[in-house]
């Protein structure tokens, strides 16, 4: 009687449907764990589903390059507003380099989180090196060498701001017509997304 009730081979019956199912979960737990991480590496080497939408209003440098590359000897670690100009300062340039100030100073409480500076192939004009000294006591200066900066801006002459990381990455750039209000909200937006510098 107690063989009618539990025929034999129904253990060997479940324990496959059972091992099916629990490969089925384990399959589907990794596939939604691993799953988007080589989705989003596919997508990154093969630049495929890439959204066209963007946040920043500069020119994202996203290859690795550094202030170093863009022939700049400097170690800040803070996030930089970096002014380029591959021979005086004139306007655009001297804009550019009063913007960065503004910028800093429109940070409020993170104003100490960055910095700002210029860097130029050679000594300014002698009447902007003394503008310079009186007006901008927090600006750093550093040389310029043109070899390593002209291949970085070809075919876009003239003076550049860049934002730099503090680990010296270049991160944005803009051209000389840049609206202080976007650079603004790009810094601030890099700012509050990172925690470092």
């Amino acid at each position: 009687m107690g063989a009618a009730m539990n025929p034999p081979g129904l253990s060997e019956v479940k324990a496959p449907s059972m091992r099916r199912k629990g490969r089925l979960q384990l399959l589907l737990i990794l596939l939604v764990t691993v799953g988007p991480m080589v989705l989003a590496t596919f997508m990154y080497k093969l630049n495929f589903w890439v959204p066209e939408g963007r946040s920043y209003h500069g020119e994202l440098i996203a290859n690795g390059q550094t202030r170093a590359d863009l022939g700049v000897p400097a170690d800040e670690q803070r996030w930089q507003m970096l002014v380029t100009s591959p021979g005086e300062c004139t306007e655009d340039c001297q804009q550019l380099v009063y913007l960065a100030r503004q910028i800093q100073i429109g940070l409020g409480r993170d104003a100490s989180r960055a910095s700002h500076a210029l860097a130029s192939p050679g000594p300014q004009s002698p009447d902007y090196e003394a503008r310079l000294s009186r007006e901008y006591p927090q600006l750093q200066r550093y040389p310029l060498a043109l070899d390593k900066y002209a291949p970085m801006v070809e075919g876009k002459p003239g003076p550049h701001l860049w934002i730099i990381d503090p680990h010296g990455n270049l991160v944005l750039r803009y051209g000389a017509q840049v609206n202080g209000k976007d650079l603004l909200n790009d810094l601030r937006q890099l700012l509050k997304l990172s925690n470092i510098g």
